[in-house]
């Protein structure tokens, strides 16, 4: 392996890893077992369009 320029696969990571530290912040912070959906989309600064609030979210159990 050689050392070379970042790849945009490099950045990704580093963003990925970035991401799971913010959830692994607030989930030990987060009285309960787990962090809601609306709690980790408030984490991960996720914005639901309005037609697309209606497409059910994993683990969503709602019909």
């Amino acid at each position: 392996m050689t050392l070379g320029a970042p790849t945009v696969s490099d950045h990704v990571a580093l963003a990925e890893i970035e991401l799971c530290g913010e959830l692994m912040i607030a989930a030990s912070a987060a009285i309960g077992e787990r962090l809601s959906p609306d709690r980790i989309d408030e984490v991960l600064e996720v914005r639901v369009i309005a037609e697309r609030a209606a497409v059910p979210r994993q683990g969503d159990r709602r019909g």
